[in-house]
């Protein structure tokens, strides 16, 4: 995916560093991305989310807030609000660009942040939460042996995942006066909750808090054992899976007309794992799939191979085929199924040679009170679907770099 370096002035008016993940495609939707405290915007989990909405045509801004990533700042002068008030901020500049922001990502202390950000984006249409505290107050448990120095002395120096933060008095003073409940109430917008039951540093009980405070619509998704980083990549894809699917039922991702000479528009296929083999593929905004390779190929065996793809669409188009003309014959079929296998086979050629070539096996069951006549035709309309004859005679192939 094309992604872009920039900058834009936070709510102090530092220069805070981004990243705008964009689509290949039509742009259709946009979203903003806020990452969890001491985080940064290029953690596993928002790179896979930004890479998975971008191939459905939305882009993505993730931003490293004040103080943190290579963003200009003190950290430790900076406040849940000031959090806040740089979503803001950085909701305004994608405004400049034309492209505000109709999908609000939190991940942790970012996905309370989005939601108090919310009422100051109007054009927000959908929030989601990943591993999102109910209190903001929360995280100061990551610290609370530094309470007292901080109370004492203003400020304390404290190692948050091995790496140190000076952490201030106000910061953990403005964490107590925000109400998330409130917010939660008034957010008037759809709200998808997800959470990690086993998660050790913001417990679930969050979740349910937020979930019941909300008012419909909403929806809660459990991340099953993913931990509160959601660092493993299975794990990162399904999150980016669930909210790619929950947001087409809130956002417009009307796609424009098809090119032409392209009726069915573009199949767009991504990679995915530039370390192994995994891509995204796309078929607009509403059709997704993944392909890979096994194992045993060097591949993490995350979606069907290409070989697979191709069988699926022997198979169904197979199965389609038969329909359409047992319909059209009123005949009693009552299901198709289409089991398809794939192999190499030996072949001489007219000039002698022995060449591998490639053999679809099709094995097909028709259920219904057909007779032996009916049975045995549809076995032959079997072989005027439309992908049987592009296979058997070949395709001509057109290939251009971009």
């Amino acid at each position: 995916m094309p992604s872009e370096r920039i900058t834009f002035p936070g709510h102090g008016g530092h220069a805070l560093a981004a990243r705008l993940d964009l689509p290949r495609g039509p742009h259709l939707a946009t979203a903003l991305f806020a990452h969890c405290f001491t985080c940064g915007k290029d953690i596993h989990a928002a790179r896979r989310i930004a890479q998975r909405l971008a191939a459905m045509g939305i882009a993505v801004l993730r931003f490293d807030f004040t103080g943190l990533g290579h963003s200009q700042g003190e950290f430790a002068n900076t406040t849940f609000q000031s959090n806040v008030e740089d979503l803001v901020e950085a909701a305004r500049y994608l405004e400049g660009r034309g492209m505000a922001p109709t999908l609000l990502i939190g991940h942790s202390l970012g996905g309370a942040a989005v939601v108090r950000a919310a009422e100051l984006i109007p054009e927000a249409k959908a929030v989601v939460t990943i591993g999102a505290p109910f209190d903001p107050e929360h995280v100061t448990g990551t610290f609370s042996e530094a309470l007292p120095h901080i109370e004492a002395k203003g400020q304390a120096q404290v190692d948050l995942g091995g790496r140190p933060f000076t952490i201030g008095k106000d910061f953990v003073q403005d964490l107590a006066r925000h109400d998330l409940g409130a917010a939660l109430a008034g957010l008037g917008r759809a709200l998808l909750v997800l959470h990690a039951p086993g998660d050790t540093v913001v417990p679930v009980g969050n979740a349910s808090k937020i979930f019941m405070a909300a008012k419909h619509p909403k929806s809660f998704v459990t991340l099953d054992d993913a931990d509160h980083l959601v660092s493993r990549a299975e794990d990162a894809e399904y999150t980016a899976g669930v909210i790619a699917a929950w947001a087409r039922r809130y956002l417009d991702l009307a796609p424009p007309a098809p090119p032409p000479g392209a009726p069915e528009g573009v199949t767009r296929v991504t990679e995915s794992d530039p370390q192994g083999f995994l891509q995204d593929i796309q078929g607009g905004p509403h059709h997704h799939a993944l392909a890979d390779e096994p194992l045993a190929y060097g591949g993490t065996n995350r979606g069907m191979s290409p070989y697979g793809f191709v069988a699926a669409g022997l198979g169904a188009c197979t199965s389609m085929t038969i329909r359409m003309y047992a319909r059209r014959k009123g005949w009693p079929l009552e299901n198709v199924s289409v089991d398809v296998t794939h192999d190499k086979m030996h072949a001489q050629d007219a000039s002698g040679m022995d060449n591998r070539i490639d053999r679809f096996t099709r094995r097909i069951t028709l259920t219904g009170e057909l007779d032996d006549t009916q049975r045995q035709r549809l076995l032959e309309i079997a072989d005027r679907c439309p992908v049987h004859r592009t296979l058997e005679t070949g395709a001509r192939i057109d290939t251009e770099l971009a």
